[in-house]
């Protein structure tokens, strides 16, 4: 059992002990800290369940099953929160997730990675295509921000439909980027994934699926539970910690729902498979751009929220920076443990602009 294996079982004494907090009623902060930890370890199992479910599902069903799950714990936190009209906190942790992937992941990837390997390659054609598939997702998500910025004043109803109708442009290009990276030019992403077959062909037999869907279902239940004791706690937490729930939103929140997934980008990194951890990264990114908000556009009508792709111009500006240096340290193939600092700098900057970053859009 790796360090990683060990830190995540040990994160599971978590579970009933926020349970136990929100219950007794030990206070906010104590239940957001407790709920925060408990989902890490979910996060992680809910990865293996879905790799492992794939494994005996096959390549084509396997591939959809990691695609739509990916960043299943954030979809679930920010449905969480939609529900309960957190509505900015749920843009904030978009825009987030997307610059944690972006900057701090593919960040410390490349540093450790190179810190080990003087320079690490990996697959150019398929960053030049991830680059171009996110420019497209920061342009359209940009779009219902300028026309609200560059009028007298846009109802929401209109706004609705708007972001309605680039939310299901921006599901039509996801599913095609699938049809791309599994069907027509699955090729160009077999080096990335032969790092997974040849450990899944180390570990002998096939999981058994019924207990890994049990795994899945009961995990995914628990971090749904999870996430209602975070999202009710928030606001007071925040508060007692001396933070904005902008900071929060932007920073903290992304980091506990994607970091199983930036273990792994780390350690296969270190393993020489930048490949691997530029698919998790990069792959991440584009999901939450083009699969979760859009989602949860469309889920704000059924659940009566207003939901919109109407963000802030900082939180544009600060995702537009982070699309810009990812794709020019990744638009050569190859890495090093500089473009790795370069890249975590960029983060901790964004980070503490954040930080200091007055009350805005009603969040703070």
């Amino acid at each position: 059992m790796s360090i990683k294996d060990v830190i995540f079982s040990v994160l599971l004494v978590f579970i009933p002990i926020s349970l136990a907090a929100e219950f007794l009623q030990w206070g906010a902060l104590v239940v957001f800290v407790t709920a925060c930890l408990a989902i890490l370890p979910l996060a992680a199992w809910m990865g293996t369940a879905t790799e492992a479910i794939a494994i005996v599902a096959g390549p084509s069903i396997g591939g959809l099953l990691n695609a739509t799950f990916g960043n299943a714990t954030e979809l679930i936190i920010a449905l969480v929160a939609l529900k309960a009209g957190a509505v900015n906190v749920v843009k904030s942790s978009l825009t987030g997730s997307i610059i944690s992937n972006l900057l701090l992941v593919l960040g410390f990837s490349m540093l450790l990675g190179g810190l080990r390997y003087k320079e690490q390659g990996f697959q150019s054609t398929v960053a030049r295509i991830n680059a171009s598939a996110m420019n497209l997702a920061v342009i359209a998500i940009l779009m219902p921000s300028v026309v609200n910025f560059t009028s007298a004043g846009v109802d929401e109803p209109v706004m609705q439909r708007l972001s309605t109708v680039v939310a299901i442009v921006l599901i039509i290009v996801y599913i095609l980027t699938l049809l791309f990276s599994m069907r027509t030019h699955s090729y160009l992403y077999d080096v990335g994934l032969a790092g997974e077959d040849n450990d899944v062909a180390a570990n002998g037999s096939k999981p058994n699926l019924f207990l890994w869907i049990g795994v899945l279902l009961g995990v995914t239940v628990l971090v749904a539970v999870e996430s209602e004791l975070l999202v009710g706690a928030l606001e007071s937490a925040t508060k007692q910690l001396g933070l904005t729930e902008l900071f929060t939103a932007v920073i903290l929140l992304p980091i506990i729902g994607n970091a199983a997934e930036h273990a792994t980008a780390v350690v296969v990194a270190i393993k020489n498979k930048m490949d691997l951890a530029m698919s998790v990264a990069l792959g991440s990114s584009l999901q939450i751009a083009l699969f979760v908000a859009p989602v949860l556009v469309l889920a704000g009508w059924g659940l009566h929220q207003p939901m919109d792709l109407n963000f802030n111009a900082f939180e544009l500006v600060a995702v537009a920076v982070s699309v810009l240096i990812a794709n020019s340290v990744s638009s050569d193939g190859r890495s090093n443990w500089l473009e790795g600092t370069l890249l975590l700098a960029t983060y901790f900057v964004i980070g503490a602009a954040f930080f200091f970053h007055p009350v805005i859009d009603g969040i703070g």
